[in-house]
């Protein structure tokens, strides 16, 4: 049967010529309130171009929880969901840390809840729990280490062959996983609503308009999609993997706010936004509840912060601080 046609214009970003549009009266005020504060920005790459354009640091999550932990300075502000956030306070407690909209959550997050976890693991005492980093930090507490995307393969190779692993919360990295490197996994039933939305019959009328464009998807993509990619990586590779393949064009199947990223440091290639059935492109609107009104907002009011329960932050920063170690 013939692929149907697009039933939306495709999102081009081409490339960038001259330069860079100036900041606004709002970004220059940022930045100002950032060096009265003595602040640290971290942004992960789904944030929005004039959230990125401001941040000391812009990456993934592996990335950004080195540059917490490394963070110098009275006050960090975190631009991305709150699971985020709470990591950067796990690893730098003494530091007092903000995010712009306390309620940008994370569906992935809410799909493990700590309680569920701790049920399951009484009744599998000797299970190894490896926790994607999207997990709140009740959840943290009660794995054994951490991961991310960029690092998930490199973990799980590290745990004896004869421990049984339960990765939670995304069963789509977790399956990804588990055929890279042939372990198997116990999986827990969870999934990102956005990255979920891509199919392989988008990608595949995009590829007819676009035949000779590289596509690049992340791990939690579902198998078809992923399969029929060029390369499955984290954010963090999608960088360096568009900027050193000999293509000239990339569809990126992952949050549309990674092509900012993107064109800022590959500004002479061309990316097209990864479509859905019904959209030309995705975005998480939780990562999207951070504006450029709420980051000055939270700077000028040093808040809202972050704040756990010392107990539990202690529990879930030996994990975490197992993936660094093991991650270097």
């Amino acid at each position: 049967m013939p692929t149907a046609p697009l039933n939306y214009e495709p999102m081009v970003f081409a490339p960038r010529t001259g330069e860079a549009a100036p900041l606004s009266a709002i970004q220059e005020e940022i930045l100002a309130l950032k060096k009265e504060r003595n602040a640290v920005i971290l942004a992960h790459n789904y944030q929005i171009e004039a959230i990125q354009r401001v941040a000391d640091y812009v990456g993934d999550s592996l990335g950004l929880a080195y540059r917490a932990e490394e963070a110098d300075c009275d006050a960090i502000v975190f631009c991305g969901v709150h699971f985020m956030a709470e990591t950067a306070k796990i690893i730098n407690p003494q530091t007092p840390v903000y995010l712009p909209d306390l309620e940008a959550g994370c569906s992935l997050s809410d799909s493990c809840p700590a309680e569920k976890l701790a049920a399951y693991k009484e009744a599998h005492p000797d299970t190894y729990v490896v926790a994607y980093i999207n997990c709140s930090a009740a959840v943290k507490a009660l794995s054994d280490v951490i991961c991310t995307s960029g690092n998930a393969t490199k973990i799980v190779e590290r745990i004896p062959a004869d421990r049984e692993i339960l990765f939670v919360p995304d069963q789509n990295l977790g399956q990804w996983v588990s055929k890279e490197i042939g372990r198997t996994m116990q999986l827990w039933p969870g999934s990102c609503y956005a990255h979920v939305l891509f199919t392989q019959q988008a990608i595949e009328r995009l590829k007819l308009k676009f035949p000779d464009a590289k596509v690049v998807a992340h791990p939690e993509c579902i198998e078809t999609v992923r399969d029929n990619a060029d390369v499955v990586c984290s954010t963090e590779k999608m960088v360096h993997y568009c900027r050193d393949d000999a293509a000239n064009q990339f569809i990126v199947i992952t949050e549309t706010g990674m092509i900012h990223r993107l064109q800022s440091e590959i500004p002479d290639k061309t990316f097209i936004a990864g479509p859905t059935d019904t959209c030309a492109c995705n975005e998480c609107r939780y990562m999207k509840m951070n504006t450029i009104e709420k980051l000055r907002d939270c700077l000028r009011d040093q808040g809202p912060a972050i704040e756990m329960p010392e107990n539990v932050r202690q529990k879930a920063y030996a994990p975490i601080k197992r993936m660094l170690e093991w991650s270097k």
